[in-house]
């Protein structure tokens, strides 16, 4: 288990390090160009831990279908009408077993040039977690990789019935996989399925639509969904062994964490068998849990024995409608409160893959107005924290790469270079000296606030204490616009107020006995020190007192307390 706070950075190695500026809408790889694993390097991995980060979460490593021609290296093509993007879905997995040639500066050797990325990441004292996507696969799943022994996805299936425990996919049969767009490719060869398979957002017919999951096929893990979802799990659906077979595979390339999509979609009883199992022979190995249904989190963590969930329909919501002026700032403790039982087993965000990002026009507008939300993020508790890479440069994600259209989300789907992220990276010297000054102010905050969770214990590793409900009737703090509580780890206590206004706020935060008692906080003249700035206060520590300070506009205060005889 993770001794400390767990500081994740997620990067798409396709976007990572690609200088390619062309950035044509649709452009292939020759004419847009794609990251690759290489860049990476010791100095890369080295900068990134210098930001505080302990885990680097390479997005997109495992082989997925895509419209780039790879046949003359062994790998099939794929028919153009089932690949969203010309890049193609990352979540489209085409071959368990292989890594994306795209990501290979020599595509034979690329598994060779996965193992040294994993190696160079350890090297520089990060671990590494990779993606499970267990739910689908791409519509023309085939492994040209696949070791001895192991067979493929489908290739023993029986194509007359739509469900069977010894299938590995859903069939729709006597009906031909026909959805509402045309199927050709652009010499008029159609792609071809028969018996139509069931498409990965469960939909069991022959006809999803472009807003479906339509490039991939749902796999069976012994739910029975056309015949009453009756559950058949004994015996172990074959599904089972092969997914088993896939993570071991992987695990003994000396992975850290799988990060597993929607595991929901796949039955807790497959996860609380395969975990365990995992974790017997690779006892350090985790899983995190992309998860949005509040209501099966502690089946997922008890049962499915996942160490960690994301936590999206509550803290990222939250906050985000807080950012948009869409919620009170109170609303945190109502959130917090729900899971206060599994808090440690949340991983907390404000930007993915799947979501928009904060600077973009459909979330803030601006990357600082997120940083009071950043500020409770990463400090309220002592779970898991996640930084999408180009976050902490301001990354607006206003392009229009083409299948993504202009979302304000970074494209999975597209080649494409990423200009805040090329400006830091600058050609592999990995400076500020291309950075805009936004850009810099951005980065040093974000540098700031991770490196002062692990440097803190009260942080990382200690209790924490919301000083909201004593003080909804303080007339000199604004619940709508604040919020306030402290964290304690032996002598060291923090207090820290998150302003989520527009204007710099002069705050006085009342301290109720309780909190006193609850963290053994004995009366004292104390110094308090700024952490963001520096600078010192002299305040006395008494129950029912209050602390005045000041907070800046969209920013936040994190306040070191110490008895006065510590004094510097």
């Amino acid at each position: 288990m993770n001794s400390g706070k767990m500081m994740i950075y997620q990067v798409l190695p396709r976007l990572f390090g690609n200088t390619n500026r062309t950035n044509k809408p649709n452009g292939t790889i020759s004419e847009n160009g794609s990251g690759k694993m290489n860049v990476f390097s010791e100095k890369a991995l080295t900068e990134i831990k210098k930001m505080g980060y302990t885990h680097i979460w390479y997005t997109g490593l495992i082989e997925h279908a895509t419209k780039t021609d790879y046949s003359a290296e062994g790998i099939s093509k794929d028919h153009p009408s089932v690949v969203k993007g010309i890049a193609g879905s990352p979540y489209a997995i085409k071959d368990y077993f292989d890594i994306d040639p795209d990501l290979a500066t020599q595509v034979p050797l690329r598994m060779w040039e996965f193992e040294s990325l994993v190696e160079r990441t350890h090297k520089a004292g990060l671990k590494l977690i990779m993606d499970f996507v267990p739910n689908h696969v791409a519509r023309q799943y085939q492994s040209d990789a696949k070791p001895k022994g192991a067979v493929d996805l489908g290739k023993t299936d029986d194509l007359h019935t739509t469900y069977d425990i010894n299938n590995n996919f859903y069939y729709i049969p006597g009906q031909e996989f026909s959805p509402d767009f045309d199927l050709s490719d652009e010499n008029g060869v159609a792609y071809k399925e028969y018996p139509a398979k069931a498409t990965g957002n469960d939909r069991f017919d022959a006809h999803p639509g472009t807003n479906d999951w339509y490039e991939t096929v749902k796999l069976n893990y012994g739910i029975d969904y056309l015949g009453g979802h009756h559950c058949h799990f004994d015996p172990i659906p074959d599904t089972w062994n092969k997914m088993l077979q896939i993570l071991l595979f992987w695990a003994s390339k000396k992975i850290d964490i799988f990060r597993c999509d929607m595991v929901e979609m796949v039955p807790v009883e497959f996860w609380g068998w395969v975990i365990p199992q995992l974790k017997k022979k690779y006892h350090n190995i985790e899983f995190i849990a992309e998860i949005y249904n509040p209501d099966a989190y502690r089946n997922y963590i008890f049962n499915g024995k996942f160490d960690y969930l994301y936590d999206k329909v509550g803290l990222y919501d939250t906050l985000r409608a807080i950012v948009r002026g869409e919620e009170k700032a109170s609303a945190i403790t109502r959130c917090w409160q729900s899971l206060d039982d599994i808090r440690d087993k949340m991983l907390y965000f404000l930007e993915n893959h799947d979501e928009q990002r904060i600077a973009s026009d459909h979330f803030a507008g601006n990357p600082k107005k997120a940083f009071p939300a950043m500020i409770v993020a990463a400090t309220l508790y002592s779970n898991p924290l996640m930084i999408y890479s180009g976050q902490e440069l301001g990354e607006k994600g206003m392009d229009a790469e083409g299948f993504s259209g202009k979302d304000g989300k970074t494209s999975i789907f597209d080649y494409w270079s990423v200009e805040s992220l090329c400006n830091w990276y600058n050609n592999g010297q990995f400076g500020t000296k291309r950075l805009t000054k936004e850009q810099k102010e951005i980065r040093n905050f974000y540098t700031k606030l991770l490196n002062l969770c692990n440097e803190e214990k009260a942080i990382s590793k200690g209790i924490s204490y919301d000083l909201m409900y004593a003080n909804y009737d303080n007339p000199k703090f604004n619940p709508a616009k604040q919020f306030a509580f402290m964290r304690q780890s032996g002598k060291d206590i923090l207090l820290i107020v998150s302003n989520f206004d527009d204007n710099d706020a002069d705050v006085s935060v009342c301290l109720p006995a309780h909190a006193f008692e609850f963290m053994k906080i004995k009366p004292d003249k104390v110094i308090g020190t700024n952490l963001f700035s520096g600078e010192k206060i002299a305040l006395e520590l008494n129950p029912g007192s209050c602390v005045d300070c000041k907070v800046p506009a969209n920013h936040g205060l994190i306040l070191k307390i110490r008895p006065e005889k510590q004094r510097d």
